[in-house]
């Protein structure tokens, strides 16, 4: 059949955005895969999927993919990707608007042309909820790679997290350690691996290295991750931003029992069509 699909970006961190509400189709891992390589389909770190509400409480339900085929729980960059292509393709005039994740519903707050905020519910630190291996909460947890041992922190932002803080992210070892604490034994669901350069109290820098993804420019729930574990430790101030290699992002965090707010910027690359 042929798909239509949209190419956008959050601050670099690339999608292909799919419409299942007025069009429809049953895309399999392999298909996933297609649209993800980058030399032979579009080409994109995640393929987000546009679906009717299962639910009444909800306007959309939103499916997020990793390039491997994998569906994950979610992915906040790609969340204000998503308001924006519904608002753009008139499936909806609201601007506040609830979506339905594998992890629970977010809301999603556009504001000017290109910015939107989104609502990313609570971190969760508590090991099970992670997940992780770990008999009882900690400020901080050691995890054994044989040639090391590196002290990280471990957070839930409906995706799992682990965060490394450093002193430099140039010069941190992301493409060496990154797929070592993707895929340590002490998460069980696999994490994605934060290296975070604290600037300031109110600015820090960021690389993540994403599961089923490897490096990508940007990465919102990672930031807002990152965020919450900086001021669980005392190093952060309540609102950051998050400098990443494909742009910034603003992230608001009151402490424990608050919510998450990520403001960020969006961009549609192009639009087309796919055979698949």
């Amino acid at each position: 059949m042929i798909l239509r699909f949209t190419k956008m970006h959050g601050a670099g961190n690339d999608f292909v955005v799919i419409d299942l509400v007025s069009q429809r189709c049953k895309l399999r891992s392999r298909d996933i895969r297609k649209l993800a390589d980058r030399r032979f389909g579009v080409g994109c770190d995640q393929v987000l999927v546009v679906e009717p509400p299962s639910r009444p409480d909800v306007d959309f339900r939103y499916r997020i993919y990793n390039a491997d085929g994998g569906e994950v729980e979610q992915c906040g960059n790609g969340a204000r990707c998503f308001a924006r292509f519904v608002r753009e393709k008139k499936l909806t005039a609201k601007k506040r608007i609830s979506v339905e994740t594998a992890c629970g519903v977010i809301v999603l707050n556009a504001r000017d042309h290109d910015q939107v905020e989104v609502d990313m519910g609570a971190p969760r630190f508590e090991p099970a909820d992670i997940p992780l291996r770990a008999e009882q909460r900690a400020a901080s947890y050691v995890i054994d790679l044989g040639a090391q041992q590196l002290e990280v922190g471990a957070v839930s932002m409906g995706n799992p997290h682990a965060i490394l803080r450093v002193d430099n992210v140039d010069t941190a070892d992301v493409e060496g350690l990154g797929p070592q604490i993707e895929r340590h034994q002490d998460f069980p669901q696999r994490v994605n691996a934060g290296f975070m350069q604290v600037v300031a109290e109110d600015t820090i820098r960021l690389r993540v290295f994403e599961r089923g993804v490897g490096e990508t420019l940007a990465c919102g729930t990672g930031a807002c991750a990152a965020v919450a574990y900086g001021r669980s430790r005392g190093w952060l101030s309540e609102t950051v931003t998050v400098q990443l290699p494909g742009g910034k992002l603003s992230i608001t965090w009151r402490g424990e029992g608050h919510n998450v707010m990520m403001t960020g910027p969006t961009a549609v690359v192009f639009e087309g069509t796919i055979k698949l």
